[in-house]
């Protein structure tokens, strides 16, 4: 919003612009020459656009134009109400025939970046109030954001309006919305307003899940209740075997052509037993420590990353978006904890107001200095199933996916480093880059020789598939093929 005048600083007001200043000296002119030429007809015609020219300076708008950037709730991304926030947004604008400014920058609109089928982020929708003083007739606006082109606008504002303004953004967390710089015009643009420019707010860009049909599942199932069926006796699962009628069986599970072809006397009854129902208990392990870009000129920090360029940490919200968007359906828990900073982790828990809470904590993940290095990996429940999104740049985070295999956890380590971009790189850069790519590989090499199950969701397709074959081993025999 317009920030008013502050005390002492009188308001600009409104200037003259060319038009009337030609027209005011024409008139002036005319009046001059035919009164001292004696023509009386000629100083005539120049009173009109005297008057029409001191008319329209003393009409002239008073106060100045007030701007107010209103952005809808982002939370209704997770729905899919995006598009019918910006229809509605500009809706009061296409009634009346005005133009909408939309903004694109080259390269944001290239389409998801290959192997996935959406981008991390989304896109940023947001309306433009404009409240213009009487006398007004339209007001010259230029919207802009970081990365994308700025789009002009001239447009008729009788008193108020609203127009709605989108960008498309990959980047997810907190990201800056629209700068908005706005002047007033009067009847004819023969004068003009002062102008003023309305910073950008930050919001809280939450990252997009993809579609996950199943997902694995932890070597331990917990819990008495759930979607998924465990290998211990109980209620509500599969058949597990039939066997004579014990004390506490339940007379309504005696099978009774099972007793009538075995004991056609009735001698021994026997019952139906079955699995019982658990939940998985699943942990988010996100490395917020690193944020870096598929180039590696970039990784320095003497560059910044192009905007149109998803980051590790974007990949990662998505990454971990989409497992616990899988895992909440069925009614399982789901926790994060972030090794980047120590703070209170998220409590597993289910549901729809637990995915909200995961999603908001994903998107305040950011990297905050140096972190210290951890004497001791974080606590978790016990048999719960570990998922670690990390680039693994350095040995950390692949001491603890070897840290937590070791005690029994099943981890699925998710490397969510982009694809390199070499292309530009000189001698240096390319062997540093080549360096740190072989650490890579052999510390990574170290994880999956731990027991660790190995996902690189820069291919987010081929991440799918594999844990699409893991969900069919684990859910066949719940964590048989993976007990060491």
């Amino acid at each position: 919003m317009t920030a008013p005048a502050q005390p002492g600083h009188p308001e600009r007001s409104w200037v003259v612009g060319q038009p009337l200043a030609w027209t005011l000296g024409t008139g002036l002119t005319l009046v001059v020459l035919g009164a001292m030429a004696g023509r009386p007809d000629v100083a005539v015609v120049g009173v009109a656009p005297v008057i029409a020219s001191l008319w329209a300076v003393w009409v002239r708008p008073r106060g100045r134009v007030w701007v107010d950037v209103q952005r809808p709730d982002l939370w209704a991304e997770l729905d899919g109400a995006v598009a019918g926030a910006a229809e509605r947004a500009a809706g009061g604008v296409r009634g009346v025939g005005a133009h909408v400014p939309t903004l694109h920058a080259p390269g944001v609109e290239r389409g998801p970046a290959p192997g996935t089928d959406r981008a991390p982020g989304g896109p940023l929708v947001a309306r433009i109030v404009l409240a213009a003083p009487p006398g007004t007739e339209s007001v010259r606006i230029r919207v802009s954001r970081s990365g994308h082109a700025p789009t002009e606008a001239l447009v008729d504002v009788p008193l108020t309006r609203e127009i709605g303004v989108s960008a498309s953004s990959v980047r997810t967390g907190s990201q800056e919305l629209f700068r908005v710089e706005h002047q007033g015009l009067g009847p004819g643009a023969q004068l003009t307003g002062p102008s003023s420019t309305t910073p950008p707010q930050r919001v809280l860009v939450l990252p997009r899940p993809r579609t996950m049909p199943a997902l694995p599942l932890p070597l331990r199932l917990r819990g008495l209740s759930g979607q998924h069926e465990s290998r211990r006796p109980g209620e509500g699962g599969g058949l597990r075997d039939i066997h004579p009628f014990m004390p506490g069986d339940a007379p309504r599970r005696i099978d009774w052509k099972v007793t009538a072809r075995r004991s056609p006397g009735l001698e021994q009854l026997y019952v139906r037993r079955t699995m019982a129902l658990a939940e998985a208990m699943v942990v988010l392990v996100v490395d917020s420590r690193d944020d870096v870009g598929p180039d590696p000129a970039t990784w320095s920090g003497l560059r910044l990353i192009r905007p149109d360029d998803a980051t590790s940490l974007d990949l990662a919200r998505q990454a971990a978006a989409t497992v616990a968007q899988g895992y909440l359906t069925v009614g399982d828990r789901v926790g994060v904890e972030d090794l980047g900073v120590r703070r209170r982790a998220l409590r597993p828990g289910t549901g729809r107001r637990q995915l909200d809470r995961v999603i908001q904590q994903l998107a305040l993940l950011r990297p905050e200095g140096d972190p210290p290095r951890r004497l001791r990996p974080p606590r978790l429940s016990p048999g719960a199933l570990v998922y670690l999104f990390s680039t693994f740049l350095d040995q950390e985070a692949a001491d603890l996916a070897q840290v937590w295999r070791r005690s029994g956890h099943r981890v699925v380590a998710v490397d969510v480093l982009p694809r390199f971009r070499e292309q530009g790189l000189d001698v240096r850069e390319w062997l540093a880059l080549r360096i740190v790519r072989i650490e890579r590989e052999d510390r990574l090499a170290e994880v999956v020789g731990a027991g660790a199950e190995l996902l690189h969701w820069a291919d987010a397709d081929a991440s799918a598939l594999h844990l699409q074959q893991l969900a069919r081993q684990s859910h066949h025999r719940p964590g048989l093929r993976f007990r060491r």
